[in-house]
């Protein structure tokens, strides 16, 4: 795998994003109106945000992420997760499973 990967920065940048606006569907940030549902468990949540990270992982497969796109793959949505007004709490908490799932090793390489 090298350093850089197949997609471009632009590709990876929307990505987020619209990771993003899969979790702002599912819950909203505290205090603000939005589409996600408020009375959404913590535990829920985190299970729907565990399949959403799958999606990060097959972008990862598909496009060859190097160490510099997964980074900023990361980057990216933190950031828009902070424009958005989430806790900053719960932005690490949700980062770093990003993180975790773009970093992974496969379990059977193809």
């Amino acid at each position: 795998m090298g350093l850089f990967g197949s997609a471009s920065g632009k590709q990876v940048d929307e990505f987020a994003r619209a990771l993003v606006d899969e979790v702002y569907r599912l819950r909203a940030p505290e205090g603000k109106a939005g589409p996600g549902n408020p009375g959404l468990s913590l535990r829920n949540l985190e299970q729907k945000v565990d399949a959403l990270f799958e999606k990060a992982t097959a972008f990862r497969k598909e496009h060859k992420l190097g160490i510099y796109k997964k980074a900023r793959l990361a980057n990216t949505f933190r950031w828009e997760m902070k424009e958005r007004g989430y806790d900053a709490g719960f932005i690490e908490m949700i980062t770093e499973k990003l993180v975790v799932a773009v970093a992974r090793k496969d379990q059977n390489p193809s």
